[in-house]
């Protein structure tokens, strides 16, 4: 049987995921990734690369929370595995912190991270002015190393790597296309829905820290990883700006070190700014598009905002029962 042609646009975190899944699950598909940018120049190599759901409004709870366990199980098989230290995944625990008690103390996904329990009052004590605070055990996956290692993980799934700029659909004469191109989808498949929200971080050096703390109330976050720490950051909607602002690097050492003094002696590294390509649902369904003539299956998987890495593989394994059901379709036809 000649095999089905795949052709994934994006080598963000979305579309490694993306395209590994495929590769590794279909080996009657070849499986071309095509993207502008890699790592180190994608949006993801930004991200600070928690693993923390969020509620999205219109998407059936029970889809999330398939998307969050398949994402989590994946992440933490490799946290588990000697491959670790290679792709950059690792366990940490922490505390998430409110000024008030919020309406949900525990949250949908509580069951899907480890150890989740309300923090007590010696550990709210180190946090003036917060009433409240979750604990829980979750995954760090830095994308600088993760993004390289699945390109290899693709590689030898026989996966193939092209870099260039698709500015249309028209470009692509494959049998079944897959767009993971994120802000992109604005340009190349015409949404007006998505939107970029600004993020700015700083990696700084402080080995002496290991617990994360996350304040909900106004986006401060101070994240232990393996080679540093990850200190923010902003939510700025449809800026668009990538360079680094100081005012924003001065307001998060100032918010991050009231919550963790030690941070006035850390060593900032680097500033880094990326743009999440946020909507208000991710977008992951399959169309039908006229292309040269032909009716070709084209799967969406983008539009993640923040939330990238922690739902990444389970919208890709949801792609993957989309492009089976393509494959079985295309070779019906084949048949006849």
């Amino acid at each position: 049987m000649k095999q089905v042609r795949v052709v994934v646009v994006g080598a963000g975190v979305i579309g490694l995921s993306t395209a590994v899944c495929i590769a590794e699950a279909l080996p009657m598909c070849s499986v071309t990734l095509v993207a502008d940018k890699f790592s180190p120049d994608t949006t993801s190599d930004v991200a600070a690369g928690y693993f923390f759901p969020s509620e999205f409004p219109d998407i059936p709870l029970e889809r999330q929370k398939r998307w969050i366990k398949d994402s989590f199980d994946h992440l933490l098989a490799i946290a588990h595995s000697e491959d670790a230290p290679d792709a950059g995944v690792m366990l940490t625990s922490g505390w998430q912190i409110f000024k008030e008690v919020p309406a949900n103390q525990k949250p949908f996904w509580s069951d899907y991270v480890m150890g989740f329990r309300f923090m007590t009052e010696a550990e709210l004590k180190r946090f003036q002015d917060h009433k409240f605070g979750q604990a829980f055990t979750t995954l760090k996956c830095e994308c600088s190393s993760y993004l390289p290692w699945m390109e290899n993980r693709l590689r030898k799934a026989g996966g193939i790597m092209e870099c260039r700029k698709i500015n249309n659909l028209e470009e692509l004469n494959y049998d079944i296309i897959i767009n993971c191109s994120g802000l992109g989808s604005k340009m190349l498949v015409g949404d007006d829905e998505i939107y970029p929200v600004r993020g700015q971080v700083l990696k700084v050096e402080a080995p002496w820290l290991k617990t994360f703390v996350m304040s909900r109330d106004d986006f401060t976050y101070i994240l232990p990883g393996i080679h540093s720490a990850t200190v923010g950051g902003t939510r700025q909607q449809n800026d668009w700006r990538l360079k680094a602002d100081q005012n924003d690097t001065k307001d998060i050492l100032e918010r991050c070190s009231e919550l963790v003094p030690s941070l006035k002696r850390a060593k900032v590294v680097s500033q880094q700014t990326g743009l999440r390509p946020s909507r208000r649902n991710p977008r992951v369904e399959r169309e039908t598009v006229e292309l040269q003539g032909r009716r070709v299956p084209v799967m969406h998987n983008y539009g993640h905002g923040g939330w990238g890495v922690t739902i990444a593989w389970g919208t890709s394994v949801d792609v993957l029962g989309l492009v089976r059901q393509c494959v079985r379709e295309i070779q019906l036809q084949a048949k006849l």
